[in-house]
């Protein structure tokens, strides 16, 4: 079995409270992090994400909250499709301390996509949804860009 697309990324000291607990906001922050780069590993053009090749926008997002992140910890976030409509799909995310199993959160967003200028839904073209269905499996990055 391919492993799911990998992100890496450290709590930082403004994402806690006094007890040095992530923010149950940042969550979503960081799953809006993982989306983009899950894009930009999956997608079969290179894009920044605001070019207008394939522009979307969140339309639901659930989170689970299992276990506390903290302050240095680095999150190990795997990402993948779940499900693919006409014109949406969901992106999947598990959050773990790297090198452990415990899942610490996850996340269930819903991204519709949309037309860059009319901000209207817009079907998912062939290409794209072959590559969403794909996902980036294997494939790994980190907070500053660099993939292994």
């Amino acid at each position: 079995m391919t492993l799911p697309f990998r992100y890496y990324l450290r709590v930082r000291y403004q994402d806690c409270d006094a007890q040095h607990v992530v923010f149950n906001s940042r969550y979503s922050e960081y799953a809006d992090i993982v989306s983009i780069e899950f894009l930009r590993a999956a997608l079969p053009r290179r894009t920044d994400g605001f070019d207008g090749t394939f522009e979307i926008q969140t339309v639901r997002q659930t989170i689970e909250w299992k276990a506390p992140a903290r302050f240095d910890d680095v999150l190990e976030i795997s990402a993948w499709v779940g499900r693919i409509g006409t014109t949406s799909f969901t992106l999947l995310t598990e959050m773990c301390r790297a090198g452990e199993a415990t899942v610490l959160a996850t996340t269930e967003t819903i991204y519709v996509h949309v037309d860059p200028k009319a901000f209207a839904k817009r079907a998912i073209e062939p290409e794209m949804r072959a590559a969403l269905e794909a996902g980036a499996r294997g494939k790994t990055t980190d907070h500053a860009g660099y993939g292994r």
